[in-house]
């Protein structure tokens, strides 16, 4: 779909009617209103709002209200905590002939929120449905373009439960020896590596499968009634995994302990430096998880394609998007890496922990609690940052100009992205 607009009346035309004897006011058709201004728009969850890379913008709230960051302490509902950063793929993508962007897109987003105000569900934002704010763009541009990722959060499984649960398995692995569990726990704790059962069963896609087409599927019926000219792409973005399929040699073990000790702290406090507390063995599940998310993504696009044939519906394919990047994936992680890493706070402070060399247990549950109590003081974890999202929005570059229904966007050795 070509984004650049067709020009209005030629000067030759005028010079053809002047030789014909028509004079121009009985030539010229009735006034038509003057052509919107173009605008692409972002719809989904963290991986499109920009999470992870800074620059956040104050959110409107459900009530019209504009919300600025509330304090690390306040409530984690705020509007403003879905986070939607100057710094996001859609504003880093270049795209001709695009006057505007709008990043309705926010951090935790499911697919209820895409039709329901987020707030009137669990751990919801208070915010309006992303179909809302798209109608009220719809009143003042002509959509040309939307980004869409969605389906890492749904009503089976979210992506921060995900890691949540791989990382403090691997904190309390390498902080608390087997006996210590009973002799100040009362009981074990789950230390062992994340399965793939862990992280979303067979059920559980297919139920985010079914959840994000039915809710993209009320976003082309809308697109078709408000967009001004009735002509605009459709980007389907999947997600890329903020992890290697291996760590580096160098985070493989510290102090000749592995993590397949018991207690491994000096490695523990590494890997968290680095930006990847995590089993080595808990890597290959977690490809398995992206990949299976990819799947959701793929799904949504494939049904809704077949529905909606005369639609321009793309998929871009973004799972080898960081090769070669991704946290602890090379030495001298997470400075040369395209994601952030976890970082906890002690205490909603503001001050993020950078390093757990030298704490005990006790002080690392504390730490860990935390991003429990008060998620967004951890929620950049393991997301896209300023860097990643750049390059994400060369895969959007690619994708809104495609020939094909489908692509892949991969970066090679060297850094370049391609997307074919």
């Amino acid at each position: 779909m070509p984004l650049l607009r067709r020009p209005a009346l030629t000067t030759a035309l005028a010079v053809v009617l002047a030789w014909s004897g028509v004079t121009a006011a009985a030539a010229e058709p009735a006034p038509t209103a003057a052509a919107l201004p173009t605008a692409a728009v972002a719809i989904g969850d963290s991986f499109i709002s920009g999470e992870g890379a800074g620059a956040y913008q104050p959110v409107t709230d459900v009530n019209g209200v504009l919300q600025g960051f509330p304090g690390w302490s306040a409530p984690n509902d705020n509007a403003f905590f879905c986070h939607r950063s100057a710094n996001a793929s859609l504003h880093r993508a270049d795209l001709p002939g695009i006057q505007a962007r709008f990043n309705l897109a926010c951090s935790g987003g499911q697919p209820h929120d895409v039709l329901n105000p987020s707030g009137s569900r669990t751990k919801g934002r208070a915010v309006a449905s992303q179909l809302d704010q798209l109608r009220a763009v719809a009143t003042t541009h002509d959509i040309d373009l939307v980004l869409v990722g969605l389906g890492s959060n749904n009503s089976s499984f979210t992506f921060g439960d995900v890691a949540t649960l791989c990382a403090n398995r691997f904190i309390a692995d390498a902080w608390t020896g087997w006996w210590e569990f009973w002799a100040y726990l009362g009981g074990p704790v789950p230390q062992e590596p994340c399965a793939v059962s862990d992280l979303a069963t067979e059920a559980e896609i297919a139920s985010a499968t079914a959840e994000t087409t039915a809710a993209l599927r009320s976003l082309l019926t809308t697109l078709a009634q408000v967009d001004a000219d009735g002509r605009h792409r459709i980007v389907f973005q999947d997600y890329t995994n903020p992890l290697p399929l291996d760590l580096a040699a160098r985070y493989h073990e510290e102090d000749g302990r592995s993590d397949t000790r018991d207690k491994f702290r000096d490695l523990g406090a590494e890997r968290y430096a680095a930006g990847c507390p995590v089993h080595r063995a808990s890597l290959a599940p977690g490809h398995v998880f992206s990949a299976r998310l990819g799947t959701v993504v793929q799904g949504a696009h494939a049904a809704l394609s077949a529905e909606f044939p005369g639609a321009d519906l793309v998929y871009v394919n973004v799972q080898r998007a960081f090769d070669g990047a991704r946290l602890c994936e090379q030495d001298g992680s997470p400075a040369n890496s395209l994601a952030t890493p976890i970082r906890l706070q002690d205490g909603p402070s503001g001050t993020f922990v950078t390093s757990l060399s030298g704490k005990d247990k006790l002080d690392v549950q504390r730490i860990a609690n935390t991003c429990v109590t008060y998620f967004q003081t951890c929620q950049e974890s393991w997301h896209p940052n300023a860097a990643g999202h750049t390059a994400l929005g060369r895969c959007l570059t690619g994708a809104a100009t495609a020939t094909t229904r489908a692509v892949t966007c991969a970066r090679a050795a060297d850094g370049t992205i391609t997307v074919g």
